[in-house]
């Protein structure tokens, strides 16, 4: 069934405008708002929990029965749209149960990544290499429309767990699963040289790298091999390489 809105001041617009801007208020409500055809497309296919689709007048797009669909003038749409340039279609879905963390060899913990660009990127990589990820403290919400589109619909096809650092800790040693940190010190190792694909690999944010308690509760500290005058390397780049390195 389909229905219209034309007034900017109608309350589903006015929660969409909060979904899209606040953590808090995706919590509360239990839903969280993306933006695209393209996204939509992959909400579609892959995620059960598509809620409400809003599309502009004109704008065609396969919304499946049960989902309920909005048509808004395009001025409507720009006022709501956190796009420049909007596409024409945003979209409702409910957030997914949480789940609870399971230890494995070959995953990856993101420590503090607060960059949503950067967050996106790592969770399509790992979503493309087939590679699980927990997210530790600190990290960017990974249901912020900036990082849904980041990940390229990562997230409506693998769940990203949230954990802190004391249940991760504790249950990769009880699961006997050694924890690595990207750091770059000398005693850090070429990580060419080690079997990522049996350790949990902790990759840390953009300005401080990994935190210092889990630094020192580490098994193994690892350095990607790179010219001498390179200080480092954006958080998404190291994780890609780390990731690649996971499945040789």
């Amino acid at each position: 069934m389909e229905q219209t809105i034309t007034s900017r001041k109608n309350p589903l617009l006015q929660q969409v405008r909060k979904l899209l801007s606040s953590r808090k208020a995706r919590e509360e409500a239990g839903l969280f708002a993306a933006d695209g055809t393209k996204l939509l497309a992959e909400a579609v296919r892959w995620y059960p929990g598509l809620d409400t689709v809003i599309l502009s007048e004109g704008v065609r797009a396969e919304v499946p029965e049960t989902v309920r669909l909005i048509r808004v003038p395009e001025d409507v749409m720009a006022s709501i749209s956190p796009m420049e340039t909007p596409q024409g279609a945003l979209f409702l879905c409910r957030l997914p149960e949480k789940k609870a963390f399971l230890p494995k060899p070959g995953m990856l913990l993101l420590d503090g990544i607060q960059d949503p660009g950067n967050l996106g990127t790592i969770l399509r990589t790992a979503d493309a290499l087939d590679i699980p990820v927990a997210l530790l403290e600190g990290c960017a919400d990974p249901y912020s429309h900036k990082v849904v589109r980041a990940s390229m619909g990562a997230v409506f096809r693998v769940q990203p767990i949230l954990a802190t650092w004391a249940q991760v800790s504790e249950k990769c040693r009880q699961a006997g699963i050694p924890i690595g940190v990207t750091a770059l010190s000398s005693r850090a190792k070429d990580l060419r040289q080690v079997n990522l694909g049996a350790m949990a690999v902790v990759i840390g944010s953009e300005g401080r790298g990994v935190r210092q308690e889990i630094l020192d509760a580490a098994d193994a500290e690892l350095i990607i091999p790179m010219n001498p005058h390179c200080e480092s390397l954006n958080a998404a780049v190291a994780a890609t390489i780390v990731l690649w390195q996971m499945k040789q």
